[in-house]
């Protein structure tokens, strides 16, 4: 299980001091192998390169959970090292081409729209397995997994539903490409409920730093 820190709108100093505490938290627990980076979550392309200027001294794993438009590929393929809303082709040929030469291959998720919200970014259960092939094609990226937000649902059992089906599209990807490892869902309000349902990747913003002071609408 892996824990990916949300820092949407958190300034640099914040992400610095939780970084260190993490790595701290890791060297002191258990000794399982080496310790996995510390893993940062961020939405907007222009307010993780801002950051990366400020935290170049830090250890960290970058994600992109936000929508990523084309037109921020380029980017997006430079800065950071997993990409985990990948919902259609396009963006898939856009992060491959610019993903620069001498760095490993680029962590990709495909986002699944797994409850079929308007409002919401994802592609639809069918059309993951055109856009892993896709994926897999390219050898600038690496298929790792699937991520979904859920609709926010009161009824706790309508979300334990999603993310079942969430992860039965996990576990026929897996099976049909054995170095997928990663089905990304869960958030503070129902992280606990996801990794029942096997989540191996839970985002985490207000558990950890708190209410978030809104530098952006959602």
């Amino acid at each position: 299980m892996r824990l990916l820190a949300v820092s949407k709108t958190q300034p640099a100093t914040a992400i610095a001091d939780l970084a260190i505490a993490l790595q701290q938290a890791q060297a002191e627990g258990p000794r399982t192998g080496k310790p996995a980076p510390v893993a940062f979550g961020e939405n907007y392309v222009q307010e993780a390169l801002a950051k990366q200027d400020d935290l170049v001294d830090v250890a960290i794993e970058w994600h992109l959970i936000g929508h990523l438009q084309s037109n921020k590929a380029r980017e997006a393929a430079a800065a950071f090292d997993w990409v985990q809303t990948v919902d259609r082709g396009k963006l898939v040929a856009a992060l491959a081409r610019h993903r620069p030469a001498g760095r490993p291959a680029l962590n990709v998720l495909i986002q699944v729209n797994i409850d079929d919200e308007a409002s919401k970014h994802g592609c639809t259960p069918a059309d993951i397995t055109t856009l892993a092939a896709a994926i897999t094609a390219e050898p600038a990226l690496t298929l790792r997994g699937l991520m979904a937000i859920p609709a926010a649902d009161p009824d706790m059992g309508r979300r334990r539903d999603a993310f079942q089906r969430m992860h039965a599209l996990f576990l026929a990807l897996k099976a049909r490409y054995p170095q997928v490892d990663t089905l990304s869902m869960g958030m503070s309000a129902d992280l606990e409920l996801a990794i029942a349902e096997g989540a191996t990747m839970v985002r985490v913003g207000t558990a950890l730093f708190g209410d978030r002071k809104a530098a952006h609408s959602p």
